[in-house]
């Protein structure tokens, strides 16, 4: 009798773990207008694809990426992809999410600018100056490090914090001093406003896009998140060679010119790659800089975040 027990809550147990690992009804995914998440939106292939698993996909658009993990961490989002800051901060706020992946580096999609015919040359030349940013956000990143490296501290400017259409129009009207901004409105203002850049990531920061799940649903459905990162390496191999056909999509998508997206689209490479040692190593200096700077309130362990299929 005590073996015929045994046996039951051994396939109970066997039949729950089966169906905690099953594919779900609906996979959610957090976008923003711009990322490559709105590519794949755009052009349904994921639909394609879990279809016959039998997963619809919802997708839900979100301002930036803070909010985007606010949604991941409470449940309304089951997968998302934000730039390097935004996870450190949900970490520092103990949201339970997990790196999936990450895309190549790109440091050449954001930089500081500043007006064509301004007198500031070089970094150091921001001493005592105005600078926009989106406060916590990667180019907060960039900022510190450039600073640094000629010689200042955070300290040394006045940070003016506006999402990236404030400090558009505080560019232009000559309310700041320099931006520092990412693509495509990095792009956006290089074109129409002639901005000039004094200094991008490149040797600074690598500035890569994360693809990030709740933990819970990365441990319950991970060939679901499996079959998301491998059909985001595949729309990557065809963005990186179809310039104008995505520059199309996401124009549609965001309002701005197709040749403004040709302009971004030359200098970032998409891709999927899973998450390495090296790289999470990179998103610790980025967590400790801004621990250190003040802008994270406490100091985190960016490997509590690793997926368990990666452990």
């Amino acid at each position: 009798m005590r073996l015929k027990t045994l046996i039951t809550a051994a396939l109970t147990s066997a039949l729950l773990t089966t169906s905690a690992l099953a594919a779900p009804e609906t996979l959610n995914i957090g976008y923003q207008k711009a990322n490559i998440f709105a590519l794949l939106k755009y052009r349904g292939t994921l639909e394609e694809k879990l279809k016959p698993a039998g997963v619809a996909v919802k997708w839900i658009e979100f301002p930036a990426g803070p909010q985007m993990l606010e949604g991941l961490n409470v449940g309304s989002i089951d997968l998302a992809a934000t730039g390097d800051a935004p996870p450190t901060f949900a970490q520092a706020a103990q949201a339970d999410l997990v790196y999936l992946g990450h895309s190549p580096a790109n440091p050449k999609t954001e930089a500081i600018v500043v007006p064509e015919h301004s007198a500031i040359k070089t970094v150091a030349d921001l001493k005592g100056k105005r600078v926009a940013l989106n406060k916590g956000s990667d180019v907060n990143y960039l900022l510190v490090a450039a600073l640094e490296q000629a010689g200042l501290t955070y300290k040394d400017i006045t940070p003016v914090y506006l999402p990236p259409s404030d400090a558009r129009a505080a560019f232009q009207r000559g309310a700041v001093d320099a931006w520092v901004i990412w693509d495509p409105f990095l792009a956006e203002v290089e074109t129409h406003a002639n901005a000039r850049q004094i200094k991008n990531a490149e040797g600074l920061v690598p500035h890569y896009t994360f693809y990030l799940a709740s933990r819970k649903f990365a441990q319950q459905h991970p060939d679901t998140a499996e079959a998301v990162l491998t059909e985001l390496a595949e729309l990557s191999e065809w963005a990186n060679t179809h310039h104008p056909e995505a520059a199309a999509i996401l124009s549609t998508s965001t309002g701005l010119d197709a040749a403004i997206w040709e302009k971004a689209l030359a200098r970032l490479p998409y891709g999927a790659s899973r998450m390495s040692k090296a790289v999470f190593a990179e998103q610790q200096q980025l967590a400790d800089t801004f621990t250190r700077v003040g802008l994270l309130p406490v100091k985190i362990d960016v490997s509590t975040a690793t997926w368990s299929q990666d452990q």
